[in-house]
């Protein structure tokens, strides 16, 4: 047994969406390492596509293109396929957040996170299936990573409410997908960030030392911490991994003591 054997991506193609930036560049910079053969990534903005495909080279391909509707979910698997006749692994990373006041929070923000968040993992999943079939046997499954959140495990303290109901049900629709995508070698399974520096995680990002304080290991995640993760559910080494949430936030959720506790009797 060596390294290679358990973690090497050597020979596979995978999607990332929202892959040009945050947790999805991290997967994507994380599924480099281990030698892919090819990633694509997508975001709406092309020329933050263009950025990261020229940052990190030739085996990174960009398509733009916004997968909240279905329209748009249908265009990203025409380009897909006319491309690739096979899918190894997929990574449901692209999401949004919405935060207002429980008495002002509006329909937009609970469809658009609900939408992008749940509903698009879904139904892109469904609709490349024969490209996953395609890639998948019983010695090497094609992998579907949704990417969560500590949010969807424990209540966080902003009134982000679609978006940590969006989260709590990605976990639960990774099992029940699992339990179905199983037969055909399409193993699912959820990775759940804490605080990782990004757009969507601005704390993070621009009050790290705060951000950290808070945390038990008492610092946020790096693309280390991501991509290693990531890599690790993709590649031979998470192959008896299926369905379950992996959380990976410096012990937040289950390492995290509260501020008062009683003393035992």
């Amino acid at each position: 047994m060596t390294l290679n054997d358990l973690f090497s991506l050597e020979g596979r193609i995978a999607l990332v969406t929202g892959g040009s930036r945050g947790i999805g560049r991290m997967i994507v910079e994380g599924f480099l390492a281990a030698g892919i053969e090819r990633v694509y990534i997508t975001a709406r903005k092309a020329h933050e596509i263009e950025a990261t495909c020229e940052e990190l080279g030739d085996k990174v391909v960009g398509i733009q293109g916004d997968i909240s509707t279905m329209e748009g979910i249908e265009a990203l698997v025409e380009e897909i396929s006319a491309r690739e006749s096979r899918l190894d692994i997929l990574v449901n990373n692209a999401g949004a957040a919405w935060g207002a006041d429980y008495a002002d929070f509006p329909e937009s923000g609970w469809d658009k996170v609900m939408d992008l968040n749940v509903k698009t993992p879904f139904f892109l999943t469904q609709k490349l299936h024969k490209l996953l079939v395609a890639a998948a046997s019983a010695e090497r499954p094609a992998k579907v990573i949704n990417i969560t959140s500590v949010d969807g495990q424990r209540v966080n303290p902003w009134e982000t409410y679609s978006y940590q109901a969006s989260k709590a049900a990605l976990i639960h629709l990774t099992r029940r997908m699992a339990a179905r995508l199983v037969k055909d070698h399409i193993y699912v399974t959820s990775l759940a960030p804490g605080a990782f520096p990004s757009s969507m995680n601005r704390a993070a990002r621009d009050q790290e030392e705060k951000s950290a304080a808070g945390i038990p290991s008492k610092r946020v995640g790096d693309k280390f911490d991501m991509g290693g993760t990531a890599v690790y559910l993709a590649s031979r080494a998470g192959d008896y991994t299926i369905g379950e949430t992996l959380t990976v936030d410096g012990g937040i959720v289950n390492a995290h003591l509260p501020t008062h506790f009683a003393e035992p009797a």
